[in-house]
């Protein structure tokens, strides 16, 4: 397929896909998905107000453990739920403190919930809206420990078909990272012989509130955090982790590596490099992941194979080389622009401009057809793979899939959450 007509089916497939709710269900209030949002950040916020905008969802409650963000967010999330007709979140359906998200998820006008706390609280927090029958969207990873990975995997099982659960790696609906899988597994680049991943991000940053006590430090900056995030293997190298399952449709068998902290880093317990080799089944996968200094670098994932290569970057590209060369639009350095011509015909500036929103109209309407998402597998299997090359960097020894995933490893973030509560 040339890169025209690419483009113009690509726009063509958004026309049908991103199809007004209310056409289907009558008027937009009837029809509208109540949503729950559990963790009030930038990030959930942003995804939540990214799903007012792309989809017929009528935000109803909101939690979080901080009042400052509880409002922040609120504020943002209210202007947008006006503008669509719908009201602001009622008081009564806005929780503070430790048990907020019980609160939330017990609220019977909810629907479902967008849990983007941090990833410690993941796992029992997406169990326990299954078991409550809400949908989930769950942002990634689905825990920072083997044990809470089981736990979503059971939960999976238990909400089976009867409801959604998706997981918040949002590049598998990134159009031009769907074409280039899609080429890769029909076999345009050959057998594939070897597969490189990097996310090369900057410092991450410190989050400081007057008077906060050490567990609420640690919470506002849970990335610094091994038991709380999973450190930069579950926050970064997870994303092109993602991106090599999905292509190779399988999970590594062992991992071998190393890592570290650098000497800038002051807070915290987190490595902030690794180098993982993992074994796939007959193909060698390499990743690199830093987070320090205060240029972000690169973030890419490269199949290399015996008729071609495959890159896709964040800035730089997607596109394949070899003998079935193709080219997804998107420019390959900052100072390449797209033509007004590939931009009428839906051509992106960015490799991830309509994953988000593309995630999120998946979700929503799955829920409005009756054909739910489960992707507690996946979403697990990635985030095992994170772990197993963190753990085998940690422990400086290879470690095997069914000897980590059997493990049952857990994690005690130590945190006395009962302090939040007025």
């Amino acid at each position: 397929m040339k890169r025209r007509e690419f483009i113009q089916n690509t726009a063509a497939l958004s026309a049908v896909t991103i199809v007004s709710p209310a056409t289907a269900f009558g008027t937009r209030a009837n029809s509208a998905i109540r949503v729950g949002i559990i963790g009030c950040g930038s990030r959930g916020t942003a995804v939540v107000a990214s799903m007012l905008n792309n989809t017929n969802i009528n935000v109803m409650a909101m939690a979080d453990l901080f009042a400052d963000r509880l409002g922040s967010s609120k504020k943002i999330l209210d202007e947008l739920n006006v503008k669509k007709g719908f009201g602001a979140v009622a008081k009564q359906n806005t929780y503070l403190g430790s048990k907020a998200y019980q609160q939330l998820i017990g609220n019977k006008d909810v629907d479902a919930v967008h849990i983007s706390t941090p990833a410690y609280a993941h796992a029992a927090f997406l169990e326990a809206a299954v078991l409550a029958g809400k949908h989930v969207y769950c942002e990634k990873p689905v825990a920072p420990d083997v044990a809470g990975c089981r736990k979503v995997e059971h939960a999976g099982n238990l909400a089976g078909e009867k409801q959604s659960i998706v997981i918040g790696f949002q590049i598998r609906h990134a159009t031009p990272y769907v074409e280039m899988v899609k080429r890769i597994q029909r076999g345009d680049i050959g057998e594939i012989l070897n597969v490189h991943l990097c996310y090369l991000a900057s410092e991450s940053h410190f989050d400081s509130v007057a008077g906060m006590s050490y567990d609420e430090g640690r919470i506002r900056n849970h990335f610094n955090w091994h038991a709380l995030s999973g450190g930069v293997m579950l926050d970064q190298a997870i994303h092109m982790i993602d991106v090599c399952n999905w292509a190779l449709g399988n999970h590594p068998l062992s991992a071998i590596a190393s890592g570290g902290i650098d000497e800038s880093h002051k807070y915290g317990d987190t490595w902030k490099h690794f180098q993982v080799i993992y074994d796939y089944p007959g193909v060698k996968v390499s990743v690199l992941t830093t987070q320090f200094g205060k240029t972000f670098g690169d973030v890419c994932a490269k199949f290399i194979g015996t008729r071609g290569t495959a890159e896709a970057h964040y800035s730089g590209g997607v596109f394949i080389s070899g003998e079935n060369q193709w080219d997804s639009g998107v420019p390959k350095s900052d100072t390449q622009k797209i033509t007004e011509e590939q931009r009428r015909a839906g051509a992106f500036q960015s490799s991830l401009e309509d994953a988000d929103p593309r995630k999120e109209i998946a979700f929503i309407k799955s829920i409005e057809t009756g054909n739910y998402l489960n992707e507690t597998k996946s979403g697990a299997e990635s985030t095992l793979t994170a772990i197993l090359g963190r753990e085998a960097a940690i422990s400086g020894e290879r470690i095997g899939w069914d000897e980590l995933r059997n493990s049952g490893a857990r994690l005690d973030p130590m945190l006395n959450l009962e302090q939040f509560d007025m």
